[in-house]
């Protein structure tokens, strides 16, 4: 009997998402089949359902994964029935930055995450017609209640108190925030920080500042809940995007000395120039925000003289089979309440989500399956 999988398809670029049976392959020597329990619902996944990326319909999204392995390829090691696993974006593991452990450099990044298909152009999954529905999406394509995974991509998780709604977001949305913090920036404590956008990349790096010991952070963004959201995580200032100049309400708040670090999480370049020119002598930006291909950041060139810098960080600039685990460590003692961030929708209810997601409403959904 053929396996099966609770899926929600993006048939075509604007459309909503369908929610179908779809039969699924046995996994392949090197592939891991996963139960998915939840899978978070990220700007990326909306970019791909709107065409926006070079990446095929019919979908099965999602690539923020977690669930429990149900089996193993037979080429496959360290992974067994039961284990429960995040899975995060997908690499070749050989190239030179797979081997200086930057998967998320990989240099086959972009077939091996939005072509949706495996590296010989198969897919694994197909619908009640017997046409074929692209999967493999970041390596997971985590919209559905089955999927093939390629272990690269799954980090195992020991801590069977930890739920899986919870660990879901830390694929992409919150070890981009976070990591650029830890890793690209590194924030040193007593740092003053500017975060530019509360969504959860934004309000990820925010959490990681305050664990990292900045003493003061202040928050940007349009929309008074998550300023407020902002607040009870650790800001120390808010600055309303809406109401006037946020590049001069930074340097009033920082009596025109300007901030340490600025983290950009908007993909609008206005806001990354802010980022930039916010930045005391010595500062350092970093931007996360995926702007359009032909964007020109702006930059005064006298301004950088002053030695600061500004660096573009992916998922968050280490594997995540190591940052995962050290924003663990961090929640589980209370120093980043990632939590705080989840709404979660039934798989039914993706639309709703996306909805919700692009009014502002909802920070982080996350969408559950069936056990």
């Amino acid at each position: 009997m053929p396996l099966t999988a609770t899926a929600a398809v993006s048939r075509g670029p604007g459309e909503d998402f369908v929610v179908e049976e779809l039969e699924l392959d046995d996994p392949r020597p090197d592939e891991v089949l996963v139960r998915y329990t939840a899978a978070g619902l990220c700007h990326t996944d909306l970019e791909a359902t709107a065409g926006h990326l070079p990446t095929p319909h019919p979908v099965v999204l999602g690539h923020e994964g977690a669930g429990t392995v149900e089996a193993v390829g037979t080429a496959v090691t360290g992974f067994a029935p039961g284990d429960r696993v995040v899975l995060s974006l997908d690499s070749c593991g050989g190239c030179r930055n797979c081997l200086g452990g930057q998967p998320a450099y990989c240099e086959h990044h972009i077939p091996l995450n939005f072509h949706a298909r495996r590296a010989d152009g198969t897919v694994g999954l197909g619908d009640a017609a017997g046409r074929p529905v692209h999967d493999h999406f970041f390596g997971q394509s985590s919209f559905a209640s089955h999927g093939l995974a390629h272990p690269r991509g799954l980090v195992k998780v020991t801590d069977n108190s930890l739920p899986l709604t919870t660990l879901a977001p830390l694929g992409c949305g919150v070890i981009t925030g976070a990591g650029a913090v830890l890793n690209s920036l590194r924030v040193r404590a007593g740092a003053t920080v500017a975060v530019f956008g509360l969504g959860t990349v934004g309000l990820a790096a925010l959490m990681a500042a305050v664990a990292g010991g900045a003493t003061r952070i202040i928050a940007v963004d349009r929309t008074p809940d998550r300023l407020a959201l902002a607040q009870e995580l650790g800001a120390t200032d808010l600055v309303d995007a809406s109401t006037g100049d946020t590049a001069e309400a930074v340097m009033d708040l920082t009596r025109g000395s300007g901030v340490d670090y600025s983290v950009e999480s908007t993909g609008a370049v206005p806001i990354m120039n802010t980022a930039v020119a916010v930045l005391a002598p010595l500062g350092s930006a970093a931007v996360l925000g995926v702007a359009a291909l032909d964007a020109d950041l702006k930059a005064n060139a006298f301004e950088l003289l002053k030695g600061r810098t500004v660096t573009g960080s992916v998922m968050g600039h280490q594997a995540p089979g190591v940052l995962i685990p050290r924003l663990l460590d961090l929640h589980r003692q209370g120093r980043f309440p990632l939590d705080r961030l989840v709404t979660t929708y039934p798989l039914t209810g993706i639309n709703r989500a996306v909805a919700d997601v692009k009014a502002g409403t909802t920070v982080k959904a996350v969408l559950t399956h069936r056990a």
